[in-house]
C-alpha cells in the first residue's frame, strides 16, 4: 500500500486518539459513534482504526457502536476491512459508505449519532466547508480531528467548539535527505473537554517524538518549529505565559494550561514547568509559598 511520511502521521495520531477517545466515551454512554472521513485514499487509516475498535471489543459488548467510513479513492477498502469486521463483536456495526467528507452530514444522521458522544476524522486537502464542522459538532456530543490546508480555528469556534487546538506538522528529511522542514497542512481538534484536549495534545508529541516530527504555530508561520524529542526548551512558552498575564492580569493555573493548549504547541504539563521557572525567576508570583502548582491557584504577574 503506499504511503508517505505525512499519511504515515496522520495514521499514527488517529489511531493513539480513538484508542483514547472510545473508552470515554463508552464510559458516559451506552452508544458511540466513530466517522472516518478521506478526500481521496485512506492509506491504512481505516485498517488502524478498526483495529483499534477491535481491541476494545471487551468495553464494547453491551454498548453500540457505529463506525462510519468515506474514502471515495479506496477502491480496495471492502476487502481490506473485511478480515477485521469479521472479528468485532456483533455490538460494532460498520458503515463503508460512498462518496467523500462531503457527504459527513448525511452519513452522521443515517447513522443515529444524533445525542451520543461522536467522534470524527476529516482529511482535506483545502478549506473545510462550515456544514461538515457542524455535523461533527453533533449538537454537544461531538470531538473532531482533522487535517486540511491551513488554519481552522475560527471555523471550528463557529461550529460550536468552544476549545480548539492547532498545529502545523514539520516533516523530516525523506530517505533520500530531501524535503526536510517540509510542513504538512494543519492539524486542528475541536472539543468541549479539557482532557481529550489534553489527551491529544500529548498524542501529538508522542507520534512527533515517535516519527521525528516538529510542530509549528500556524498563526506564526516564521517561527522555528519546536522539537518534541526529549524534554522541549520551555523559553518560548515561558515567555508566552508572561506575555498572556501581563495582558489579562492574574489567572488561575488550571486557566493557563487550557492556554497553552490552545495557544501554543505545547503540553499542559509544560505550562507547569514554564510557571515553577518563571516563579523561580521572580517573574511572577503564586499563591502558595511551597508544594507543587495546583490548579486553582492564582499566578499574578510582578513586573
Amino acid at each position: 500500500m503506499p504511503t508517505n511520511r505525512t499519511t504515515d502521521f496522520l495514521r499514527e495520531l488517529l489511531v493513539r486518539q480513538v484508542a483514547t477517545w472510545l473508552p470515554a466515551a463508552l464510559h458516559r454512554s451506552r452508544r458511540a459513534t466513530v466517522a472516518l472521513a478521506w478526500a481521496g485514499a485512506d492509506d491504512g487509516g481505516a485498517e488502524a482504526a478498526l483495529r483499534v475498535v477491535a481491541d476494545h471489543a471487551a468495553q464494547v459488548r453491551g454498548r453500540q457502536v457505529t463506525v462510519l467510513v468515506l474514502a471515495d479513492g479506496a477502491a480496495d477498502l471492502p476487502a481490506r476491512l473485511g478480515p477485521i469486521e469479521a472479528e468485532l463483536p456483533a455490538e460494532v456495526t460498520v458503515h463503508l459508505l460512498p462518496g467523500g467528507p462531503d457527504r459527513l452530514p448525511v452519513a452522521v444522521k443515517a447513522g443515529g449519532a444524533a445525542g451520543s458522544p461522536l467522534f470524527c476524522f476529516l482529511d482535506l486537502p483545502g478549506e473545510v466547508p462550515p456544514h461538515l464542522l457542524d455535523a461533527a459538532a453533533n449538537g454537544r456530543a461531538g470531538e473532531v480531528l482533522l487535517h486540511a490546508g491551513g488554519p481552522t480555528r475560527a471555523a471550528l469556534t463557529a461550529a460550536g467548539f468552544p476549545l480548539v487546538a492547532e498545529v502545523t506538522p514539520v516533516l523530516p528529511a525523506d530517505a533520500t535527505g530531501d524535503a526536510a522542514g517540509a510542513a504538512a497542512g494543519v492539524v486542528a481538534f475541536g472539543s468541549r473537554s479539557d482532557r481529550s484536549l489534553e489527551a491529544v495534545r500529548d498524542a501529538l508529541w508522542a507520534v512527533g517524538a515517535e516519527l521525528g516530527v516538529r510542530y509549528r504555530d500556524p498563526a506564526d508561520p516564521a517561527a522555528p518549529p519546536v522539537d518534541v524529542a526529549g524534554e522541549p526548551a520551555l523559553e518560548p512558552l515561558a515567555r508566552q505565559l508572561l506575555a498572556e498575564l501581563r495582558r489579562g492580569g492574574p489567572r488561575p493555573v488550571t486557566e493557563l494550561r487550557r492556554h497553552t493548549l490552545t495557544a501554543t504547541v505545547y503540553r499542559a504539563a509544560d505550562a507547569n514547568r514554564a510557571l515553577t521557572d518563571l516563579v523561580d525567576a521572580g517573574d511572577v508570583r503564586r499563591e502558595r509559598d511551597t508544594g507543587r502548582l495546583a490548579g486553582d491557584e492564582l499566578i499574578t504577574p510582578t513586573r
